[in-house]
């Protein structure tokens, strides 16, 4: 009979699709690929991985990592439902990286910066000493090479398999950034989802300009422990980017395709480069930073009024 012909399905290649958590639309892979693995229906921002983080944000072929024969040691030897070396293993043949973050000097747009960014896929982006150490060293290059740093931080907080060695890359962390600081060095700090517990806590809090990716998930306990902790009802999206922008915490949310043109701006307009330092498309040149062209004027047309009282004296 006919109706026998369609009764076996066509065999479908798997990991096609993709079922957006936020909206319930099914999204073909390639297309969310293309978006930034955006969903096109309702803006929902999918978890990525540090290297398509920096390949989504800095100019093609800039990145130089440094560092990245860092890895952890299982100091504590702990255990959990599986030992702390074997969940290291694993997390380093899942992510293709050593650790939860890498960092290195790139450029957005032709301008220099050292970029460090988390990743979440490994070990939920905790900060261990490892991951401690990059962050440091990612600040101390910066300040040491006079650029500006950028960290973009996706994590769960402090790595419990390290014990207390992890809460001190909170201070270690901090004061690099200090450091930096004094010196007069541009620290931007990007928040994505989750950023959470000693991450939030330290370094993650401390940037210049703090700006975060639409709904992501901010603060130091999660809002479970917190409405059990204080028995009573939180606010309707609290801890979440939107909230607190409207609180003041955040300078501004900036969806992932902005991103890089934002950053960009911010290099701009908040730090000054020497005029060796700007990559453009003819070459090496200094940036137009505003208000630049009219002290040029400014000074064009106070020499000319010397050469001139010169010449009537003569």
């Amino acid at each position: 009979m006919a109706w026998k012909r369609f009764r076996k399905k066509k065999d479908m290649p798997g990991g096609l699709w993709i079922k957006c958590p936020n909206c319930d639309a099914m999204l073909f892979n390639k297309e969310l690929a293309r978006n930034l693995h955006v969903c096109t229906d309702c803006q929902h921002h999918f978890p990525i991985s540090a290297r398509q983080r920096v390949a989504m944000t800095v100019d093609e072929g800039s990145f130089h990592e440094e560092s990245p024969d860092l890895w952890a040691i299982d100091r504590l030897n702990f255990v959990d439902k599986e030992s702390y070396a074997a969940k290291l293993e694993k997390s380093m043949k899942k992510s293709g990286s050593s650790e939860a973050a890498i960092y290195g000097c790139c450029t957005i747009e032709g301008q220099p910066l050292v970029l460090c960014v988390l990743d979440f896929s490994f070990i939920g982006g905790s900060m261990g000493c490892v991951v401690g150490e990059k962050v440091t060293r990612a600040v101390e290059l910066a300040t040491e090479k006079n650029l500006p740093v950028v960290v973009i931080s996706a994590s769960g907080g402090a790595r419990m398999h390290e014990g207390a060695l992890s809460l001190m890359q909170m201070a270690k962390t901090s004061v690099a950034i200090a450091r930096h600081a004094e010196k007069g060095g541009l620290y931007i700090s990007v928040l994505t989802n989750p950023t959470t517990g000693g991450v939030m806590a330290s370094f993650a809090a401390l940037g210049d300009v703090v700006v975060a990716e639409p709904a992501a998930l901010i603060g130091f306990a999660g809002p479970r422990v917190i409405q059990e902790t204080l028995r009573q009802q939180l606010p309707e999206g609290f801890q979440r980017s939107e909230f607190l922008l409207d609180h003041g915490f955040l300078d501004k949310i900036i969806p992932r395709g902005e991103m890089r043109r934002s950053l960009a701006n911010f290099l701009r307009y908040f730090w000054r480069y020497k005029e060796t330092e700007v990559l453009a498309a003819d070459g090496w040149q200094a940036p137009n930073f505003p208000g630049d062209d009219e002290e040029e004027t400014k000074a064009e047309a106070e020499k000319g009024e010397e050469e001139t009282k010169a010449e009537a004296k003569s």
